[in-house]
């Protein structure tokens, strides 16, 4: 949610012969037929050259994926999954700390056991990902970062974009459990996600906001979904939310108010001490009156606008 489009492919490394060409088409035949922005981001590098029937395709969760090509096993994904299936990383290990540290986000593939590609994907930060999450912190909210990514990449991302906090390398059910755990320490937590993976954790959090055009589980999941795949959407969506509580509590004071003066009032409170009746005419004018009150005061919020967007 905080970077706009599709991941751009920024560095191609190779081994054992293999060729860049080679690496990012074998990488595109195995993630054709997948939905991950990632994914999207290597088989667009690959374009119409990404060919090749897979058989036996897995998804191997918040890991990556696997298949056999021309009879031979493929490994796509991060470094978790090669040290699953015991594929050496001493020879790209360097490259992986470097270009982690520079916010990209490498992918790894092996074949027959042996690693053979890296693929550096780059995130770009929405325009207005720096001005939204500002807003969210003026409110007084605490930012944290969730994610699948190696810690190096979440953390160089999280420092350009002013993040207070970062939690990298979790799964999808640890989000949820990590919020969980949030919640526990008594924190209320509000959840924005527009991935498949953030559905646990959008149903989990106290507040749940899936991003517009985001998965359509991610969308079915959370309570609020934004119409625009806009940060300040979410910044603008808890303002309101503020600014419709602050509404209906002035109504409910104005209600109590007015009930404290007009009960006693109707039942004849003041008979005794001045002979005086509370007409049924200005008693109906009366609640009609406060009904009028109540709905043009709740009608103010059709006027609002978040302060630092007008």
């Amino acid at each position: 949610t905080l970077t706009a489009g599709t991941p751009q492919l920024d560095e191609v490394l190779t081994w054992h012969g293999w060729s860049r060409e080679a690496v990012v088409q074998t990488a595109a035949a195995l993630e054709q037929n997948a939905s991950h922005p990632l994914a999207q981001a290597i088989t667009a590098a690959a374009g119409a050259a990404a060919t090749g029937e897979i058989a036996q395709f897995r998804t191997i969760r918040g890991k990556g994926v696997s298949g056999i090509l021309d009879g031979k096993p493929l490994l796509l994904g991060n470094a978790a999954l090669m040290q699953d299936n015991a594929v050496a990383l001493q020879q790209a290990q360097p490259d992986i700390e470097r270009l982690s540290r520079q916010g990209a986000t490498p992918v790894l593939l092996a074949q027959d056991g042996e690693l053979v590609g890296l693929i550096a994907l780059r995130d770009q930060l929405r325009p207005e990902s720096k001005a939204a999450l500002a807003r969210l912190r003026q409110t007084g909210y605490r930012l944290m970062m969730l994610t699948g990514d190696r810690e190096e990449t979440a953390r160089a991302i999280a420092q350009e974009a002013g993040i207070d906090e970062v939690i990298a390398g979790v799964l999808p059910e640890a989000k949820a459990q990590t919020i969980a755990a949030l919640q526990q320490q008594g924190r209320r937590v509000a959840m924005v996600g527009d991935g498949i993976n953030d559905a646990p954790a959008l149903a989990q959090a106290d507040v749940g906001i899936a991003m517009g055009g985001g998965s359509d589980v991610a969308v079915e999941t959370a309570p609020i979904t934004l119409m625009r795949a806009d940060l300040n959407s979410v910044a603008d969506a808890l303002a309101l939310s503020s600014a419709t509580l602050r509404n209906i509590r002035q109504n409910l004071l104005g209600a109590f108010i007015y009930n404290s003066l007009g009960i006693p009032l109707a039942a004849g409170v003041l008979y005794p001490l001045t002979g005086a009746l509370l007409s049924p005419v200005v008693a109906g004018a009366a609640m009609a009156l406060s009904s009028i009150t109540v709905v043009g005061n709740a009608n103010r919020l059709l006027r609002f606008r978040p302060t630092t967007r007008q």
